[in-house]
């Protein structure tokens, strides 16, 4: 690496600005950059962790990225070590480079409890200025929060306060956090928000609204239903019409709750937001966090753990995936859930709910519709099993694991590579404030979504892709209800994107344009470790270390590290 102290040139990747020297992206030196995936269980083997620059340098990720807000001092430009658990961090949330303590802010959140309590010792700057119409406004209200002083590399923690295998094995929460600059308020952003945000649009959208709940509450009566049918009228409801419909209605029911848990989460929304576990895969009362919190603001970065997390069964030799993924999954929902559920309520407690949810009686309703889901989930189960009807279950729950498991990475690249570096030019400097300029933080949403579709029809594909069809709006306009308001924004934001050249690409079809890339890649390659060791197919599967790696994949899945 080059001794200069100083940065001498700009990049520019995922539209996040970069900045490198020129010796650093040659090829010969930018292997020596990237690094592996960590690994999810404490016995997989890990690749070694990338040599740390030395302290006098400026912060920077394997990619060369540096982040806007800047260390202070030369001594402090590396961020401290993994805190020893349950060891406290200062009471400290960064907004624009700014110290706040929010504490006080907690209950008084009009959004809930929880996006602020869970964002303690995060940089907010990006979750603030795409959920709120009005950025500035909120800057005002916690003024009077302000610590009046600048980010410190000790307020922010490494691992964002999320369980540490969810990212890289050397993520730091303080240098690989993209900071982009919301102050140029031409953005695309802005502009559209401008147009989302009139008054009659409002009013459209709040209809809309109205509707998408109205469905939401016919598809669960059809849930039931077809479950009743089947177990006392099967002469109505024969087992593949069943296993077919419970399929569409779990992950419908799914798509309700991926969109709930972009609401507030204030009043009786707590506990219905937790109608996403519904088709085995998540665990709201992680994914709140994890999708809304860090997957939509920082989309195709290290921050980003959805594309980490779906990538944990390469792990597993390419031949035990699809059997040791279900039971996996029925861990999942036996013991699983409840584990991770206990795990939880112990860390507020431990950490201080006030701090997480503002209070117990906050709180609870979370807790109370996390472990109804899983009751519901298992009681299903157990109905079955005991009606002599588990194989009928077993079908509707291996189609509705693997169909959603799929659907969850069909909406982005996460099979592919990440775009290049690409140089920014000097006049792209934002020279008086003393930074770069980071490019558009929505058009790098629009370019790396998909939307997807099911039948063809906008309005029930919302549903049957559990909220992914109208996708590329939904990462614009995170903070929108539901479904059918992200459908009627779409002229909106494809006309703005229009004036950014951004080009609207086609809807993806999931069978037909996804599906057979994502088994293709999910499925059939070999495992990592085969990889990286150049093992033949029969040391892939059947090496002691790779059986290892197996059964403690299995074995997640019943003590909750696969509940996320």
């Amino acid at each position: 690496m080059s001794s200069s102290n100083e940065p001498n040139a700009a990049n520019n990747i995922d539209g996040v600005i970069l900045l490198t020297n020129p010796a650093e992206t040659t090829p010969q030196n930018k292997s020596d950059e990237t690094s592996q995936p960590a690994e999810m269980l404490s016995g997989v083997e890990t690749p070694p962790t990338v040599e740390a620059p030395p302290s006098n340098q400026v912060p920077r990720n394997q990619t060369g990225m540096i982040p806007l807000i800047r260390p202070l001092d030369d001594d402090k430009t590396e961020p401290p070590p993994h805190p020893v658990d349950g060891e406290p961090l200062p009471n400290v949330w960064i907004y624009d480079g700014e110290a706040y303590d929010l504490t006080p802010f907690i209950a008084k959140h009009p959004g809930g409890q929880f996006f602020i309590g869970r964002t303690k010792n995060r940089d907010i700057t990006t979750i603030v200025n795409i959920f709120h119409p009005n950025p500035a406004k909120v800057k005002k209200i916690i003024e009077k929060y302000s610590l009046g002083k600048s980010a410190r590399p000790e307020h922010i923690h490494p691992k964002y306060n999320a369980p540490p295998f969810l990212f890289k094995q050397d993520f730091n929460g303080w240098r690989d956090t993209p900071r982009y600059d919301f102050r140029n308020k031409d953005q695309l952003l802005f502009k559209i928000k401008d147009r989302v945000y009139e008054k009659d649009f409002k009013q459209k959208v709040a209809k809309m609204d109205s509707l998408f709940n109205a469905v939401s509450i016919m598809i669960l009566i059809l849930y039931f239903a077809v479950q009743w049918l089947y177990l006392d009228y099967q002469q109505y409801m024969p087992i593949y019409l069943f296993v077919v419909l419970m399929s569409m209605f779990r992950i419908s029911l799914a798509g309700v709750g991926h969109y709930l848990i972009h609401r507030p989460q204030v009043g009786l929304n707590k506990a219905i937001a937790n109608v996403f576990d519904i088709n085995y895969v998540p665990l709201a009362l992680v994914v709140t966090d994890g999708h809304t919190l860090l997957h939509h603001p920082f989309t195709q970065t290290e921050v980003d753990i959805k594309k980490n997390v779906f990538t944990f069964m390469l792990e597993v030799p390419r031949f035990y995936r699809i059997p040791v993924h279900t039971a996996q999954k029925i861990g999942h929902i036996s013991t699983g859930m409840f584990a991770r559920i206990v795990e939880l309520v112990f860390m507020a407690a431990r950490t201080g709910v006030s701090d997480m949810y503002g209070s117990w009686r906050l709180a609870l309703p979370h807790f109370i519709g996390s472990f109804g889901i899983h009751a519901l989930l298992l009681g299903e189960l157990i109905l079955f099993a005991v009606r002599g009807e588990f194989l009928a279950w077993f079908a509707q729950f291996f189609v509705t694991v693997w169909i959603s498991t799929f659907m969850i990475v069909a909406s982005h690249d996460f099979e592919t590579d990440l775009p290049k570096l690409e140089t920014v030019p000097q006049a792209d400097h934002d020279a008086d404030a003393g930074v770069e300029k980071a490019p558009d933080w929505a058009v790098f949403q629009l370019q790396n979504s998909y939307d997807l579709t099911m039948i063809g029809n906008k309005y029930i594909d919302s549903f049957l892709t559990a909220g992914l069809g109208p996708h590329r709006v939904h990462h614009v306009l995170p903070q929108q209800k539901s479904g059918f308001a992200n459908i009627i924004s779409e002229d909106i934001v494809r006309e703005e994107s229009a004036k950014f050249d951004v080009e609207w690409a086609d809807s993806q079809n999931f069978f037909v344009d996804r599906l057979p890339i994502l088994m293709k890649y999910y499925l059939g390659n070999p495992s990592r470790m085969a990889q990286r060791e150049n093992y033949g197919f029969f040391k892939e599967h059947f090496h002691p270390r790779a059986l290892q790696i197996t059964m403690q994949y299995v074995i997640s899945g019943w003590i909750g590290i696969g509940s996320i």
